[in-house]
């Protein structure tokens, strides 16, 4: 089973936190009509979406869709992680499965989240990046057992670019991180995401600035060199290409306001 989720802009975080389950009640039943929900297991136990089960291990991150029923069948107490967000629907969406297993990045997607959950409900802005950075690491995850696995190399070129927008990235320093020459990684990477590298970097570069420009109030300058490009003139011209507007028009579009909701 899985699902179409947009990461085009920064998600908005309504909640959250770390759940504690299995302590009271064996299970749990329960549907959130306007939110997703992302999680992070720290337990075994069976999820149901939508009347299909899924079994959860420790390492394991599911993504449930706004208005879909889930079960938890707990084995004892039990702890996750999670956030509840709502999406915007610009932009392709990325097919993700419901229930994955991290494996090594469960670690990281881990950090992510206990670092948005110490920073709400004040952090707003951060709370939106540290998720938003685990819902793309969570689309990004290698699938080793179905038809829809991402090549490593553009796995790893993808995290390098990622980690690394505020620098200088060049596509051959990307394809030396990515263990391969540059013809041969500019072929794959653009027969797995459509795009050439210099592509991803320009897109993921200006969907960090809208959110800099949207949800913060550092200067344009310094969003520029966030997102590293140090020239204003460039930043403007790729704002303007990119985004449709410039960096002050796009800054005067309201951002959606976040509402709250109950946890779970």
């Amino acid at each position: 089973m899985r699902v179409a989720l947009h990461l085009a802009e920064p998600p908005v975080v309504v909640n959250a936190g770390v759940g504690v389950h299995g302590v009271r009640s064996p299970y749990d039943v329960f549907r959130l009509p306007d939110l997703w929900q992302v999680h992070v297991y720290g337990y075994a136990a069976t999820l149901t979406v939508a009347g299909r089960p899924h079994a959860v291990t420790p390492g394991s991150v599911s993504l449930v869709p706004a208005g879909v029923q889930v079960r938890f069948d707990y084995a004892g107490r039990s702890e996750h992680l999670f956030a509840h967000f709502r999406t915007s629907p610009a932009g392709e969406p990325a097919s993700v499965p419901v229930v994955q297993d991290a494996g090594p990045a469960a670690a990281g997607l881990s950090g992510l989240m206990r670092a948005a959950i110490e920073a709400f409900p004040g952090g707003s802005p951060r709370v939106a990046a540290e998720v938003w950075t685990a819902l793309w690491r969570i689309a990004q995850l290698p699938e080793p057992d179905t038809g829809h696995a991402r090549h490593g190399a553009v796995a790893a070129a993808i995290a390098h670019i990622e980690a690394n927008l505020a620098r200088p990235l060049t596509v051959p320093d990307v394809a030396r991180v990515a263990g391969m020459s540059h013809n041969h990684l500019t072929r794959l990477f653009r027969a797995e995401t459509g795009l050439p590298v210099v592509g991803w970097i320009r897109r993921r570069r200006m969907a960090r600035a809208r959110h800099l420009l949207t949800a913060t109030t550092m200067s344009i300058p310094a969003i520029a060199a966030t997102v590293g490009i140090d020239d204003l003139q460039a930043f403007n011209k790729t704002c303007r290409r990119e985004l449709g507007a410039s960096p002050r028009a796009v800054r005067a579009t309201p951002s959606p306001a976040p509402w709250s909701h109950s946890a779970v």
